[in-house]
C-alpha cells in the first residue's frame, strides 16, 4: 500500500514538474534569420497551441501560424511559433502577435553581417520534432551580444511562492490527518489485527 502511494506521489510530481517546466517563461538569445506565415493542420497536437474558436463556434482544426526562424550563438536552430495566448492558459495575456512579428522581421540579420543583430526572446513551450511543436515567443528586445544573461526574477518568485503555498497546504494536511484520520486508520488496523489473531486461534485448535 506505502508504495502504490509513494508511486502515486511520483507521478503527481513529474506532472507538476512537467507543467512548471512548459508554463514558466525562459529566454533564449539568438539571430533572427527570418520570419514567416505558415498553414498548420494541429490533428493530435492541438494541445501544444493556441486555440481559437471559428466562425461557426468549434476549434479550429487548422489555420495560419506565425514563425520565428532564427540560430544561437552555437549556430543551433531555434524555430518559435508567435501565437496570442488571450485570456487562456498559460496566462500570458499575449494579444500583441503581429506586433511581435513586425518587430522580429526588423530585427533580421544574416550570419555574414558586419553587425550581427542578436536578440532575447522570451518564450515558453518546448520544441520537439518528433510531435512538431514550437515554444510560443512572448516578447523581443535586442541585446549587446550572445552573451547576455538575465536572473529569472519571475520564475524565483513564483517558485519561492508555490513552495510557501505547498508547505502551508501540506502542514495543515498533516495536522488532520494526525486529528482526523489517523485515529480512524489506527483502529481499522487493530480491528484487522483481531480478526487474524481470531482467525489464527481456530487454526490452533
Amino acid at each position: 500500500m506505502r508504495f502504490l502511494v509513494r508511486s502515486f506521489q511520483a507521478i503527481v510530481l513529474m506532472i507538476g514538474i512537467g507543467v512548471l517546466h512548459y508554463a514558466l517563461p525562459q529566454n533564449d538569445v539568438v539571430r533572427i534569420n527570418d520570419t514567416y506565415e505558415k498553414r498548420i493542420d494541429f490533428g493530435r497536437t492541438g494541445l501544444f497551441w493556441a486555440r481559437h474558436m471559428g466562425e461557426d463556434g468549434r476549434l479550429q482544426s487548422n489555420r495560419d501560424v506565425f514563425f520565428i526562424e532564427s540560430f544561437d550563438a552555437q549556430d543551433r536552430p531555434i524555430v518559435f511559433r508567435n501565437e496570442d495566448t488571450g485570456w487562456g492558459w498559460p496566462f500570458y495575456f499575449k494579444f500583441d502577435t503581429s506586433n511581435l512579428q513586425a518587430e522580429a522581421s526588423n530585427l533580421r540579420s544574416a550570419k555574414s553581417s558586419a553587425q550581427v543583430q542578436w536578440v532575447k526572446i522570451r518564450h515558453y513551450g518546448w520544441r520537439n520534432t518528433f510531435l512538431s511543436i514550437y515554444p510560443n515567443a512572448v516578447s523581443l528586445k535586442p541585446v549587446s551580444g550572445p552573451d547576455e544573461t538575465s536572473f529569472p526574477w519571475f520564475n524565483t518568485v513564483f517558485l519561492t511562492l508555490l513552495g510557501l503555498v505547498f508547505w502551508a497546504l501540506r502542514v495543515r494536511w498533516l495536522r488532520f490527518y494526525a486529528r482526523r484520520l489517523s485515529p480512524i486508520f489506527d483502529a481499522m488496523e487493530e480491528r484487522l489485527s483481531n480478526f487474524w489473531a481470531w482467525v489464527r486461534s481456530f487454526r490452533k485448535t
